[in-house]
């Protein structure tokens, strides 16, 4: 597996302003224009532009929380159905170390790839996000699909200075949504700051994401986790807040549709 060394700013354009779409809330602006063309429908690496203190009434947002860790018998969860945010991406790519930055806003590292499930609760000011993490490596893979019918959201991880790994994830990536057009995805270009990253465009042709589909709403972003005990990047915080956006936008869709099936 190829890697590079820590350098000390994000890859170059590894923030793109460029956006397509509707914007999500009053609180955010989007900058730019669209970055590639799918079909009807605009896949966008979004530059955020952060709109703090200015809505009314509105202050910080609380502080988020972890929330337990099931092991790796966990079942899918029937009645969670329409709360949860799946995050997938093959083993190594960060996934554990950006969803404890989301949670607390500080950058601790992990150590090893996750063997198994973890859970983290993100609250914030307008909703409570349950991410479910499955470990990336071969052994953990045929339970991804497992899990797909039940979220909201997919976010897909990939470490974007690991060039040799880069068709196995696309292939992935592909495999698992090419049985729901609508599902939204997040594609997170992980690792900005490694010497020989791949930057958002250069992620956007390897992971072949003008091929997913034309009905689905896509976001690429690229982001970085920095240095332990550091506040997150802004790159992470843009995240986060597209994140609980597009999560509070699905999950009125789903209870929309909830009750209009209750209704008949």
């Amino acid at each position: 597996m190829r890697r590079g060394s820590r350098k000390g700013g994000a890859c170059r354009g590894s923030r793109l302003p460029a956006a397509a779409g509707p914007a999500m809330g009053s609180r955010l602006r989007l900058c730019g224009a669209a970055l590639a063309m799918a079909g009807g429908a605009a896949l966008a690496a979004w530059a955020w532009t952060r709109l703090r203190g200015r809505g009314a009434g509105r202050g910080e947002p609380p502080a988020p929380r972890l929330g337990p860790v099931p092991s790796i018998g966990v079942a899918p969860q029937g009645k969670r159905q329409g709360r949860q945010i799946l995050v997938l991406g093959l083993d190594g790519a960060g996934k554990s170390s950006l969803l404890q930055a989301l949670a607390t806003n500080q950058v601790k590292r992990s150590l090893a790839p996750t063997e198994g499930f973890n859970a983290v609760c993100i609250a914030t000011e307008e909703s409570q996000m349950e991410f479910l993490e499955i470990g990336g490596s071969e052994s953990l893979r045929s339970y991804w699909k497992m899990y797909l019918p039940q979220v909201l959201l997919l976010i897909y991880v990939v470490d974007s200075a690991d060039h040799a790994r880069l068709p196995v994830a696309k292939q992935l990536l592909h495999q698992l949504v090419e049985n729901n057009s609508t599902l939204p995805v997040v594609v997170l270009a992980h690792k900005q700051d490694l010497e020989g990253a791949y930057c958002i465009t250069d992620i956007h042709d390897a992971l072949a994401l003008s091929d997913i589909g034309d009905k689905r709403k896509m976001f690429l972003i690229g982001t970085h986790v920095a240095e332990d005990g550091s506040e997150i990047s802004s790159s992470m915080k843009d995240a986060k807040e597209l994140i609980a956006e597009l999560f509070l936008e699905m999950q009125a869709l789903f209870l929309q549709h909830n009750s209009c099936s209750c209704g008949r």
